[in-house]
């Protein structure tokens, strides 16, 4: 084989059904614990004792012997000064482990997150505050995440609210939602290519639609002229959808059309010839 040894070939491990459970259980482990301490004091002290690590081993592969043994000799001790230093970090990792998902959204963290939500675009939709939310299912969107800005924040009714506020520098735009987090605001999203509801919708129920026809997500506007709150999902939008049914669908596990009554180009209620008209709602 190419001149590799048959002694070096034989060698070699078999990878078993254990061994393959084994990196994957550690390697599952590591991406939560990067998961839990990105953004923190902790991740950059890691980065610290990383870098350190690599200059001894450094000093030791290139026989730097007065390096390795300054090195070799603080190493104790650098671990009990870092748990002096940071024993809170410590205590607050500890505690988000044991509260952590491991295998995904929860049902507790999706109503939530889902309550959040819909008290955001309950008032909203009470002040006539436009607004467009888009929360992220299988199909990621991390093209139209990196059009906007980068928040990573927790999904709050308070923060939503200061996001879509008139005179707020990120209103304008969409607000994506990944998971149970707000990935970034002012995003810009496809319009859909609709000549029919192109000159009935404007700019925000048009984005709403062309975005899920482009993903699996979910699309949700309200309208700063009617104050009506309307989904979008699989290409079609529901007009003057409730609160409640809005809830039920962020709580919904599914990725099947959500969408019950299209929209047609004529809607019957004058309500939606007035928010059709406005270019912005």
């Amino acid at each position: 084989m190419l001149g590799v040894p048959t002694s070096f070939i034989s060698e070699i491990p078999r990878l078993s059904v254990t061994a393959v459970v084994d990196i994957l259980a550690v390697a599952v482990l590591i991406y939560q614990f990067i998961l839990i301490v990105r953004g923190r004091r902790a991740a950059h002290i890691l980065i610290g004792v990383i870098v350190l690590a690599a200059i001894y081993f450094g000093a030791t592969l290139f026989r730097l012997e007065l390096l390795r043994t300054l090195l070799a000799t603080l190493a104790p001790y650098t671990a009990f000064a870092l748990i002096v230093v940071f024993q809170s970090d410590i205590r607050r990792v500890l505690a988000r482990i044991g509260q952590r998902r491991f295998l995904g959204f929860s049902e507790l963290e999706r109503r939530e997150v889902a309550d959040e939500i819909l008290l955001a675009i309950t008032q909203l939709a009470q002040e006539r505050t436009g607004a467009l939310i888009v929360v992220e299912r299988s199909i990621g969107l991390r093209t139209f995440v990196e059009s906007g800005v980068n928040l990573d924040a927790s999904v709050s009714r308070d923060l939503l609210l200061a996001i879509f506020h008139p005179k707020a520098a990120l209103h304008d735009g969409a607000v994506i939602v990944h998971g149970d987090r707000i990935a970034a605001a002012a995003c810009f999203l496809p319009l859909t290519t609709d000549p029919a509801l192109t000159a009935k919708l404007g700019t925000r129920h048009r984005a709403a639609i062309g975005v899920t026809e482009e993903a699996d997500c979910l699309a949700i506007v309200v309208s700063e002229e009617t104050g009506l709150i309307s989904v979008a999902s699989g290409g079609e939008i529901e007009l003057g959808v409730p609160p409640e049914r809005i809830g039920q669908i962020l709580t919904r596990r599914s990725t099947d059309r959500d969408v019950r009554t299209p929209y047609h180009p004529a809607p019957p209620a004058a309500a939606f010839h007035a928010e059709s008209g406005s270019r912005r709602s």
